[in-house]
């Protein structure tokens, strides 16, 4: 049932951004001859007044259609109401409403959350949580003998107290000190461990042994009004959304440190899965985090993305006019199959690392 609802999630995240470009068009009183979710061949189709709906097989996205694009369509090639024959602007708004409905969701979903199940109160208790010690290669944690669920109580005879500032401090020490040998005392089980970590020297130059740490305490929830649900709710919003881009800055930067965390849509579902499986109240925030995830994607100016689309637009505004269709399709097809290339090696490689398959191949 977990796995079903993080699918559910993504699948709600993708209808919702079609239906911003179906609905942007549609008030404009544009044409749309298909809604799709998914892309290949037909599963489920339904046939409007003058659009296909239709669900495909391959669940790596959706597509809004436009008769512009078919040539069996029988609306005339000057008709004004055609997507290509608005003015920059409405196709801008077109192409945009993707995003923003993405966007506009995201922060709904944190509303809704708190307004349900209350506003976050962490009640911080000493120490640094480790959650997960990655497994891929050998890590300086793992040769450490960190294991995930441990306490981190102490880290050079420095005590992490019971605040928001543990993990920092923790961080920073590990981040300023590699290649050297660090006393780690750790909680485990309610017993102390004393340990020695060494963090491995990362392409920064900076330390880092392996972990995901993350504060220790419980979290407990207090109710809040509807008003507080909005302010709130803007606040968590401003945090995901500036963490969001701190990533893909981090991604631009320093891509050969961070590209192994990039993950496809079989690793979100393990995630929110797992989130679902613990506290199913959590999927609005994951919800939330994929859904500025995914608007912050297709608005990247790239081919096969909103982003690119736009990218078009600005040329066309330019130059007075469009690129030739040929130079455009050609860009777009490439883009098309990369993205496509790019989804199936994530689904594959995340799914070659699920405990279930790896337990398999033991």
């Amino acid at each position: 049932m977990s796995v079903l609802a993080a699918i559910a999630v993504l699948a709600v995240l993708i209808i919702v951004h079609e239906l911003g470009h179906f609905t942007a068009a549609r008030l404009q009183n544009i044409h749309v001859n298909r809604f799709s979710i998914g892309f290949g061949p037909i599963l489920l189709k339904y046939q409007g007044a003058e659009t296909e709906y239709a669900l495909r097989a391959f669940p790596l996205g959706g597509f809004v259609g436009f008769p512009d694009d078919d040539p069996d369509s029988d609306i005339p090639p000057d008709d004004p109401n055609l997507l290509r024959n608005r003015p920059i602007l409405d196709r801008a708004i077109v192409i945009s409403a993707g995003v923003i409905a993405n966007l506009i969701f995201a922060y709904l979903l944190l509303v809704s959350q708190i307004a349900t199940v209350g506003i976050p109160d962490f009640q911080y208790q000493p120490g640094v949580a480790v959650p997960q010690v990655m497994t891929e290669d050998v890590t300086a944690a793992q040769a450490a003998g960190i294991q995930a669920g441990d306490v981190i109580i102490s880290i050079e005879s420095q005590q992490l107290g019971a605040s928001d500032e543990a993990v920092k401090t923790l961080m920073k020490t590990i981040q300023t000190s590699p290649e050297e040998t660090l006393d780690v005392t750790v909680l485990r089980e309610e017993k102390q461990v004393s340990l020695q970590v060494t963090p491995e020297r990362g392409p920064d130059g900076q330390g880092k042994i392996g972990v995901i740490l993350s504060p220790n305490g419980e979290l407990n929830r207090k109710k809040a009004s509807l008003i507080e649900a909005f302010q709130q709710g803007g606040t968590e919003f401003q945090r995901l959304a500036t963490l969001t881009f701190g990533g893909f800055a981090k991604l631009v930067s320093n891509f050969s440190e961070t590209a192994e965390q990039v993950a496809g849509p079989v690793k979100i579902v393990e995630i929110g899965a797992n989130l679902a499986q613990s506290d199913l109240t959590s999927l609005f925030q994951f919800g939330a985090l994929i859904s500025i995830n995914l608007a912050i994607i297709n608005i990247l100016p790239l081919p096969a993305l909103d982003g690119g689309q736009l990218a078009f637009l600005f040329i066309e505004g330019v130059r007075g006019k469009p690129l030739p269709t040929r130079i455009q399709d050609g860009i777009m097809q490439t883009g098309l199959v990369l993205l496509l290339s790019l989804g199936v090696f994530l689904i594959i490689r995340d799914t070659a690392n699920l405990q279930v398959i790896q337990e398999l191949f033991q």
